[in-house]
């Protein structure tokens, strides 16, 4: 005989009107987050797991900041930087980088140079080269390793740290972690050729870079950079002026130009990957730095004071790179002339300047 079974029913609360008040707060059926305004309608993926992560006093800590260094500045001072904003949490990284994209896309890059490396051994690539070409790249594309560590570890590293917002922290960190990552390209590249190559001069790149003269302007200002303490002005010295004016110089106006004829189709696309981890780097710097040349508040003085660091920084660049003319001239067949090589890097330089509403420093033009 079946038992019937009766459901239980369990009281309801019973609230006074104040305390039901005190149940619902704005939002409170919402299933997404609002402590932020959104670029477009909706927040993307990287809004939601950036934006506000590093709290601020001037936004949610309403308690301050919890520790201080034994001088006793808080937290991540403004004082750290010449430059001013009214809101340095306007700033969003053009890319949208982040944890995922970080992993994603270099697993990407490294995939695509160990397979190209390894064609090139199949495909007997390496023995056929161009022997002035094989010592250039032992000498001095293997040197560009050294000024690619140095930025990454010693110039973006820190400055990343002292940056005040949580998004420009990680679009100056994801610019260390890729500069780390070409110089480690390049040496694991050279270690592949050191077993291809019968008599190649594996380690000679570290002297040539300590030591041989046309490196040692461009060893000189990388040195410079790691220096600089206020790390808008290291990011600005970095992308604005060295990028341009020697990196893109050396890098696409050069390797990528030179390497095809020599019968080596394996180190541009080696080169191409760390030139677009650079124009993913200056497109974050063209973003901040043009938000801090409008600011409403500081914009003028923030003008003056990138125009100081480009009368600063602009004829050491300009030093360094025609240092490197002797490079173009050691191949035998003249794919590309130093001076056209040079003209493009000084048009994007001043296109960035015009851009940023800055003048072109006359060392440039000389």
């Amino acid at each position: 005989m079946a038992t019937e079974v009766k459901e239980r029913s369990v009281p309801k609360p019973v609230f006074t009107d104040a305390e039901a008040g005190a149940q619902e707060f704005p939002s409170w059926q919402s299933r997404s987050y609002n402590y932020f305004t959104p670029r477009k309608r909706r927040a993307t993926v990287y809004e939601d797991v950036t934006m506000d992560v590093q709290p601020d006093p001037a936004r949610h800590l309403t308690q301050g900041w919890v520790y201080s260094f034994a001088n006793g500045d808080a937290g991540y001072p403004q004082e750290w930087s010449a430059l001013k904003s009214t809101n340095w949490h306007a700033f969003l990284d053009p890319n949208e980088e982040w944890e995922q994209t970080i992993y994603r896309n270099n697993a990407n890059v490294v995939r695509q140079i160990s397979q190209n490396i390894e064609h090139g051994r199949t495909a007997h690539v390496f023995q056929a080269m161009n022997p002035a070409w094989v010592k250039v790249l032992s000498h001095h594309v293997f040197a560009w390793a050294h000024a690619e560590h140095g930025i990454g570890m010693h110039v973006y590293t820190p400055a990343q740290r002292d940056a005040p917002t949580n998004m420009i922290n990680n679009a100056i960190c994801v610019g260390a972690v890729h500069k780390l990552r070409f110089a480690q390209d390049l040496i694991l590249y050279n270690l592949a050729l050191s077993e291809e190559i019968d008599d190649f001069e594996g380690s000679v790149h570290k002297e040539v870079w300590q030591s041989d003269p046309i490196w040692q302007p461009t060893r000189e200002l990388v040195e410079g950079l790691t220096g600089i303490r206020d790390w808008s002005e290291a990011f600005f010295a970095t992308t604005v002026v060295f990028e341009q004016l020697v990196g893109e110089l050396f890098r696409s106006g050069f390797v990528m130009q030179a390497a095809a004829p020599q019968g080596d189709f394996v180190t541009p696309t080696i080169i191409g990957a760390g030139e677009s981890d650079a124009a993913r780097e200056q497109r974050g710097a063209r973003a901040l730095f043009q938000m801090l040349a409008e600011d409403s508040e500081h914009g003028a003085a923030n003008k003056a004071t990138m125009q100081g660091w480009l009368e600063k920084y602009t004829p050491a660049a300009v030093n360094a790179g025609r240092n490197l003319q002797p490079i173009w001239s050691q191949l035998s067949e003249k794919v590309v002339r130093f001076e056209d090589s040079y003209d493009r890097s000084r048009s994007r330089f001043q296109e960035l300047c015009s851009y940023l509403g800055l003048e072109t420093p006359k060392e440039v033009n000389a």
